[in-house]
């Protein structure tokens, strides 16, 4: 790297942090007004607060911030170098615009890097803090929240179903247990139980008033029991669900929640793969912007960096648009979640070559 490669990358990289400093404090700002209420009703001081909710804030909103840092940060300051004229005595020089868009690559990788390794392991550990919080003192009286659960139906491997008709997260007990096991699409055995518990010294399920049913053909045989304790390949984390799983998770961790979700035939598997592809697909994000707002901004133009800014404002807020989209089509249609990750990158990866192709060399 010469001497101008270090100096755009200082410049793109002092104004990437400068953004997120600036944003990250205004999100705080606006945050803290909206939860007010909460923090007062709660009686909480605020050294308790940031401890306990904003160390794991900052890190959820930069993540989610991250891409539209970047971009901002790299029209920013490649505008000023532009209307300083000296992109154009680079480019004079005899510096082509590929040799020019290289340190902006790199920087680009490098933030790309830093978000890929924050978004498997960092930034899931802060959502629970974060969440945990929100679920206690901001949430508590959303009733998709509340520890009263009924209807619940699982797969719980291969050939066997259960069900709970009732069930209470706060005492890890319900009642109106079934479990069906099937072979050729028939039912070879059942258990019902009237109450179902989860056992702490045991870690297993106890079971009491137990109706068990062997089934072969026309003949069956019946059993009853008072109490069993019984390994149902599930806990009472898994029966404790709320929205915030998915971001709760590292890769690897949400990687086996979905093997188990995807063997007990959940529905909402969609959302999760989206969230866990979406990990990956973010990264590249940053680079496709980064490379849009290098080429947007390195033209000289007759308003400056108000014209790049407002460019750069319309191309995010499209980009987002084009995300949520294909979010929605995969949670609640038919579009796969890989697509719906991947989808928004390859429609402007085609802008990126597109602008890439106008631009004055």
């Amino acid at each position: 790297m010469k001497k101008i490669d270090w100096y755009i990358l200082k410049h793109f990289i002092l104004t990437f942090f400068f953004c997120i400093i600036l944003f990250t404090a205004i999100s705080v700002v606006v945050d803290i007004s909206e939860k007010t209420d909460d923090f007062a009703r709660s009686r909480l001081s605020a050294d308790y607060v940031m401890r306990n909710y904003y160390v794991g804030f900052v890190p959820f909103i930069v993540s989610f911030l991250f891409p539209l840092f970047t971009f901002i940060a790299v029209i920013f300051f490649t505008s000023r170098l532009a209307n300083r004229s000296e992109i154009i005595a680079i480019l004079a020089s005899g510096t082509s615009f590929n040799r020019l868009l290289r340190p902006f690559i790199i920087g680009g990788i490098l933030l790309a890097a830093l978000l890929w390794i924050g978004n498997r392991s960092i930034v899931p550990r802060a959502n629970e803090i974060r969440t945990s919080f929100e679920l206690k003192y901001t949430k508590s009286n959303n009733p998709s929240n509340s520890a009263y659960k009924s209807s619940i139906y699982m797969r719980i491997d291969s050939v066997s179903y259960c069900g709970i008709r009732y069930y209470d997260t706060t005492t890890k007990s319900g009642s109106g247990f079934f479990m069906d096991k099937l072979e050729d699409n028939k039912v070879v055995y059942n258990l019902r139980a009237d109450n179902i518990a989860w056992d702490t010294s045991s870690r297993k399920w106890k079971l009491s008033g137990i109706v068990e049913r062997n089934i072969n053909g026309i003949q069956e045989e019946a059993k009853q029991d008072t109490i069993r304790r019984m390994d149902l390949n599930f806990t009472p984390n898994d029966l404790k669900r709320d929205e915030f799983v998915k971001t709760r998770l590292t890769t690897p961790e949400l990687k086996e929640l979905i093997g188990m979700e995807r063997l007990r035939g959940a529905e909402d598997i969609n959302d999760m793969e989206v969230e866990l592809y979406r990990r990956d697909a973010t990264p590249v994000t940053v680079i496709i912007l980064t490379l849009i707002g290098a080429i947007l901004a390195s033209r000289k133009i007759r308003g400056g960096s108000g014209i790049h800014l407002a460019a750069g404002f319309a191309i995010a807020a499209l980009f987002i648009l084009f995300d949520r989209f294909s979010t929605i089509f995969s949670v609640k249609g038919d579009l796969p979640p890989l697509a719906a990750a991947w989808l928004p990158n390859i429609i402007f990866s085609f802008l990126t070559y597109y602008l890439y192709r106008r631009a004055p060399k």
